[in-house]
């Protein structure tokens, strides 16, 4: 019974979404889509409080040590619920914007939360699986919310079945690893792997890797990103832009850093390769793209490369430097996200690049906000995307990883064209003839986008000094130092 008590202590945090999440059901199916609004705000209030239990917390292992609690899943499951959060609060403008009142949309979004919160705390190959799964299924169905659009419905089924795909090779991944070692426990994996060179475990561990890196849409298993990006809602992209990544690079820091340690230049050089060529990928992919949130599929996929590039360098600095890289994204993001949903014109929204022409008018605090939040995606000092990069180089670097951070420099060099053609036709172009000024803007959007580029310039200057010790704190234990 006290193993109980304190499995249930430890898992308190995904419980309360679990049980939080049913009940908002219930009052959903009961109130019907008027309530969805009422379901919106009760989410955002279970996902606040559930980053709470998180935080005040015990630490320790449960369930067999199939479930972990410490600073690194803290800090994660921390950025998750409140990424979730926001996404709802953007999902629910956008749904009153849209006339599209749907109670279940907060209500995926916990569950999914649900999940990403048991990746972060996975410590055997069963709860990496089932927490994959149970997020999964959730965005599924989100990416194909709007489901009267055809391209929101195509993008569901991009997801789904790529997603199924994906499934298998880390499936099959694992029932090597298992094969091999006969034990599905990270720290069992660890042991094996340090006493015995397994052609086969490698094998094992590289489907794995290939099946992690399809959720953190990295090239070359990318396949899905754009259209999705494109298809699905833009709440809901912003969802798919942060959270999930989150849970996804936690996952497989504490997969490799944990359970293959002594593996290490086995599994460096393929998170190295598969930086490589997300590095490509997003630079010279977004060079043709004219919309907008597809644009910005082809950026995360080369802002994944960075991230993965710090969990190459097998160290506690490079976990760390992974950690805040995510951090500062992660608020570009909604950032940029949040910015789309406040901009229209004639009741429509902007999509495309050329979409921004004349805004500079129109509207002159949100063409600096979205001045801002390109410059700091691209990497320009000293807004808050250059401290990550350089965390992420810094990490590569001290590791001897050199060609590949210079690599990565000169992908951040190409991209910077497509971010400062948004800056220069938002600043210079004519605004299309025949057009009205720009749609009012929700309110939520507008706070949302505007907080965000303020914290990429100054605030990150004042944040950092709390930012890089939470995130030290967070890696201690993982890599060889």
């Amino acid at each position: 019974m006290p193993d109980l008590i304190s499995a249930l202590q430890l898992s308190a945090p995904e419980i309360t979404l679990a049980v939080g999440g049913l009940v908002l059901l219930m009052v959903g199916a009961f109130s019907g889509d008027n309530s969805a609004r009422v379901v919106s705000w009760l989410s955002v209030i279970l996902l606040i409080a559930a980053t709470a239990v998180t935080v005040t917390g015990p630490l320790g292992q449960a369930f067999n040590g199939a479930y972990i609690a410490d600073p690194l899943a803290v800090y994660g499951k921390a950025l998750i619920f409140l990424s979730s959060a926001v996404a709802i609060i953007l999902g629910d403008g956008w749904m009153r914007r849209t006339r599209i009142a749907k109670f279940e949309y907060p209500i995926l979004i916990v569950l999914a939360s649900a999940g990403m919160g048991m990746m972060a705390s996975s410590g055997d190959l069963i709860s990496l699986y089932v927490g994959i799964e149970l997020h999964s299924l959730a965005l599924y169905v989100l990416a194909a919310f709007h489901r009267d659009n055809l391209k929101a419905s195509e993008a569901g089924l991009k997801y789904f079945v790529l997603g199924a795909l994906s499934s298998g090779l880390l499936l099959y991944g694992a029932s090597l690893i298992y094969g091999f070692t006969g034990s599905m426990r990270f720290e069992d994996i660890a042991a094996y792997a340090a006493a015995n060179e397994s052609v086969g475990l490698i094998f094992g561990l590289v489907f794995l890797i290939c099946g992690l890196a399809f959720k953190i849409s990295a090239a070359p298993f990318h396949m899905w990103t754009p259209d999705v990006y494109e298809g699905a809602p833009t709440p809901v992209v912003a969802l798919f832009a942060t959270a999930p990544k989150v849970a996804a690079m936690v996952l497989i820091a504490r997969t490799l850093e944990g359970a293959f340690a002594n593996s290490h230049d086995q599994w460096a050089q393929v998170l190295i390769l598969i930086s490589l060529i997300s590095f490509a990928v997003g630079a010279f992919g977004g060079l043709v793209q004219k919309d907008i949130q597809r644009l910005l599929a082809y950026s995360s996929i080369a802002n994944i490369g960075y991230a993965l590039l710090a969990i190459a360098a097998g160290t506690t600095l490079g976990v760390q430097a992974m950690l805040l890289f995510m951090t500062l994204y992660v608020i570009d993001q909604f950032g940029f996200f949040a910015l789309l949903l406040s901009l229209s014109r004639n009741g429509k929204p902007m999509r495309t690049i050329s979409d921004l022409a004349g805004l500079r008018k129109e509207r002159p605090l949100t063409t600096i906000a979205l001045t801002v939040l390109s410059l700091s995606v691209l990497g320009m000092p000293p807004l808050s995307g250059f401290w990550g990069k350089w965390a992420v180089f810094g990490a590569a670097a001290d590791a001897g990883y050199w060609m590949a951070g210079a690599a990565g420099l000169v992908a951040s060099v190409v991209a910077g064209f497509y971010y400062l053609r948004i800056i220069k036709v938002m600043w210079f172009d004519p605004a299309p003839e025949g057009t009205a000024a720009t749609d009012k803007a929700p309110v939520e959007a507008k706070t949302i986008a505007f907080a965000c580029a303020a914290f990429s310039f100054p605030l990150v200057i004042v944040a950092l000094p709390w930012l890089e010790p939470l995130a030290a704190a967070a890696a201690v234990g993982f890599g060889a130092g």
